[in-house]
């Protein structure tokens, strides 16, 4: 006759030969979900890596975390993109977004910098062989790069290899004054020191006088212009178009040049407010607006539109752009 402890002794030695059959392989057969969401969702965008400098081909780069900038130069192939809309930059933080616009056709498109590079030559951005399809470009051709805060959606196509969506063509008059910036080789810097401050509201009269007009960079063409010389109530929109902005509140009897919109629109979208004309005139050329004078300050708008929700699909298309700081303001 068996013992009875024998007998039970058995039985738990069974039921421990089967458990990995059962709860324990189960638990290992689950998908990992934790993964794919740390490396595709919006945490995969944080921390931003900077970095310490480094030398390519004799040259020290620093890289740098600065919203404010904005370069023509020439494009290269990334051979290890991949198969997302992906590039390499030298100095920018990785991640980060920059919307690309190829010189040639005024197409944009928007970009992950996921690496650095180019790691020879001195092509201003790597992009991967999909974004440079997208952009319907080659290695060689010339581009204006700019950072810019995408929304959260356009950052997730991204980031799963998708494509965003297009953004709005350049004009054909900035993509003019574009080229005449771009170097024969290397790159060059369009940005403004100042364009961080740019805001769509007017700042009190008394912060004109304490800008020192010497110190401020002019990012236009060779024209220079006395700052302390008074101007005209209104000025000529720098890139005439379907989008051009009307004069003001508080300007002096606006006059309307003739290829100027009618005054007849009730809205327009006022992106900034300068104390230092040249800058209106290169943001106005950069959205295809106009500039209006209030004061002493040189206004750049969008529009008119006759509706208000007109206006509202211009501000979100601007906001996207990165002018965050942009306003509707009623003609009426």
């Amino acid at each position: 006759m068996k013992s009875p402890i024998k007998t039970t002794l058995a039985v738990v030695t069974a039921l421990a030969a089967l458990a990995p059959a059962g709860g324990v392989s189960y638990a290992k057969d689950q998908p990992d979900d934790t993964s794919s969401s740390v490396r595709t969702g919006p945490a995969a965008d944080y921390p931003v890596v900077i970095g310490e400098p480094y030398v390519i081909d004799g040259v020290t780069y620093t890289p740098i975390d600065t919203m404010n900038y904005d370069q023509v130069g020439y494009v290269t192939e990334d051979a290890p993109g991949g198969p997302g809309i992906t590039g390499a930059h030298r100095i920018l933080p990785l991640p980060s977004y920059v919307e690309v616009t190829s010189l040639d056709s005024g197409r944009t498109i928007l970009v992950r910098l996921e690496r650095r590079g180019p790691m020879t030559g001195d092509g201003l951005v790597a992009l991967s062989a999909p974004a440079l399809a997208q952009l319907g470009i080659v290695a060689g051709a010339p581009i204006r790069m700019r950072r810019v805060n995408p929304p959260e959606d356009h950052r997730a196509d991204l980031r799963v290899g998708n494509e965003a969506p297009l953004r709005m063509n350049t004009p054909a008059g900035l993509l003019e004054v574009l080229r005449r910036r771009l170097p024969e080789q290397g790159a060059a810097p369009l940005g403004d020191p100042r364009q961080a401050m740019i805001s769509g509201k007017e700042p009190p009269d008394s912060i004109g006088t304490a800008i020192d007009p010497t110190s401020e960079a002019v990012m236009t063409s060779e024209r220079t212009e006395p700052e302390d010389v008074e101007p005209a109530a209104v000025a000529a929109p720098m890139t005439p178009g379907a989008e051009l902005a009307e004069a003001g509140e508080g300007a002096a009897e606006p006059v309307q040049p003739s290829n100027l919109p009618s005054a007849e629109g009730g809205y327009v979208v006022q992106l900034g407010a300068f104390a230092i004309r040249t800058n209106a005139e290169k943001l106005a050329l950069e959205v295809d607006g106009s500039i209006a004078t209030s004061g002493r300050f040189s206004l750049v708008r969008v529009g008119p539109f006759t509706s208000r929700g007109q206006a509202e699909q211009v501000l979100a298309k601007l906001r996207a752009r990165g002018y965050s700081d942009a306003l509707i303001h009623s003609l009426d």
